[in-house]
């Protein structure tokens, strides 16, 4: 049709596509900024939780860092001929008169402490740790572990993160990555040191490496608490709570803008996770809460201030882990100045020193493990028990200790996935050196991962143009330890 004027006239059916084609645009136009609003208010979460890459037997993990190498064979490795050999040089089968990391070593020396079988397996352990000794029927002890170096610091850190060298990432924070947390008001990662202080290489055993600043332990503890995270005084909830809600909006739009900048993504999820800690965190640490049985039970009331510190740190990792943190690592021993070694570093006298740390991690440790049968949580919690490394079969020369000894050493798991009152590998009959089913740190490292559903050749992280991960290109899985 032509109009009077020349231009074309629309005809109906023309005119309706038009329309009905511009009330779409309209819709979908608000309907992507409707979306794009609901992406700026969400708030940002780079710990949410994530799936394993296979169904884990174990959904968290508490792991008890002993510091400063303890003696196998004063607590876990029964060595009968060691007995029969006490006040003899060490045979040249094992090296005859060797020097260790302080020097000369002396004679072979029996552990001052009896052993004796405990528990239905029978297993023979220590009088230095008697309640622990009573719960053997719910661990797997791992005999033949070896570390790559004999040294506290980098020992620390090879069990740590799998490296002898500063810069890799800690286990805890591989798992708060692979996995992100179980609650949104506390961190995935809680590292929590010893009364006395922090290992050696401190917070370098709870760093993120080069993974994502988020994926970092946060240190934590009983009588330690995170500063700072009390409402100011003058802010009442619901300012704060406004001021919140709007700082998150420009928070969204800072990081639309930077896209890939973890550094700021993880302090803008630490600040967050600051203000919603204002009221978690409180709760998470009031031990009060707990009734006087369980108290008792730990010995958070004991007599010696440093085992109730220790002890009130088992009952708070048990409270972590119970309200979903990932990744807990409980310290006991620490590198600082104070009346005598403060870790189990027992070079010139190793029974008072043994006999003053001992009563320090028995009972409290024990109490962790009951605590978390009596309440089901083991089932799908991995308790681990570390050192860095072991210790000499011989006295070291002119001293009554026991110099650093990596060949051979023990460490135990409870829990999720893991088999019950077993053993797996063996030193040899003097307990100098890993003789049978040998295994290292990275190995170690594989179980753990793989108990949580994760595999540790696909947890990988690249840095340097290199896929990084926890087991470098080493580690096996322990299948022996596997229930």
């Amino acid at each position: 049709m032509i109009s009077p004027t020349g231009l074309d006239w629309l005809d109906r059916r023309r005119f309706l596509g038009s329309f009905s084609s511009g009330l779409g645009a309209i819709a979908l136009s608000w309907m992507l900024q409707n979306d794009q609003r609901s992406v700026a208010a969400a708030p940002f979460d780079p710990l949410a939780p994530r799936a394993p890459h296979f169904p884990g037997r174990a959904k968290r993990v508490i792991h008890l860092f002993c510091v400063g190498a303890v003696s196998h064979l004063d607590t876990w490795d029964y060595k009968p001929k060691l007995i029969q050999m006490h006040g003899r040089p060490l045979p040249d089968s094992h090296g005859g008169k060797v020097v260790t990391f302080q020097g000369e070593n002396g004679n072979l020396a029996q552990s001052p402490w009896k052993f004796r079988p405990k528990g239905k397996c029978g297993k023979h352990v220590s009088d230095l740790l008697p309640r622990l000794g009573d719960l053997v029927d719910d661990m797997c002890f791992i005999h033949s572990l070896t570390s790559r170096t004999n040294t506290h610091g980098p020992g620390e850190i090879y069990m740590s993160t799998g490296f002898t060298r500063e810069g890799a990432p800690s286990m805890g924070a591989w798992v708060s990555y692979a996995l992100g947390t179980l609650n949104h008001d506390l961190p995935a990662f809680v590292a929590i040191p010893d009364p006395r202080g922090v290992p050696q290489q401190g917070p370098v055993n709870w760093s993120n490496g080069f993974l994502p600043a988020y994926s970092q332990g946060t240190a934590w503890g009983a009588d330690r608490p995170i500063e700072h995270l009390a409402r100011p005084a003058g802010i009442d909830a619901e300012a704060d709570r406004r001021a919140a809600s709007f700082l998150r909006e420009l928070n969204q739009v800072n990081l639309a803008q930077s896209p890939g900048d973890s550094d700021l993504a993880a302090r803008i999820a630490a600040y967050e996770l600051a203000g919603r800690m204002q009221t978690s965190a409180p709760e998470a640490g009031d031990l009060a809460a707990e009734s006087p049985a369980t108290r008792a039970l730990y010995g958070v009331d004991d007599v010696n201030p440093i085992k109730a510190g220790f002890a009130r740190n088992c009952l708070f990792a048990r409270r972590l882990i119970e309200r979903g943190v990932r990744f807990v690592t409980l310290y006991n021993g620490a590198f600082a100045m104070g009346e005598g070694v403060q870790n189990w570093d027992g070079h010139q006298r190793i029974k008072s020193d043994y006999e003053r740390h001992g009563p320090v991690l028995d009972q409290p440790a024990a109490a962790l493990l009951v605590d978390l049968k009596a309440r089901g949580l083991l089932d799908d919690t991995l308790l681990v028990w570390t050192t860095e490394f072991g210790r000499m079969p011989t006295f070291q020369k002119g001293a009554q200790g026991r110099d650093h000894n990596p060949k051979g050493f023990t460490a135990w798991m409870a829990g999720a996935g893991v088999k019950r009152g077993t053993s797996f590998g063996a030193t040899d009959e003097l307990g100098y050196q890993a003789v049978e089913n040998v295994v290292d740190v990275h190995d170690f490292h594989a179980t753990v991962l793989h108990l949580l559903g994760l595999d540790h050749t696909k947890l990988t992280f690249r840095h340097n143009g290199a896929d990084r991960r926890l087991t470098d290109v080493a580690g096996k899985v322990i299948s022996g330890l596997l229930a």
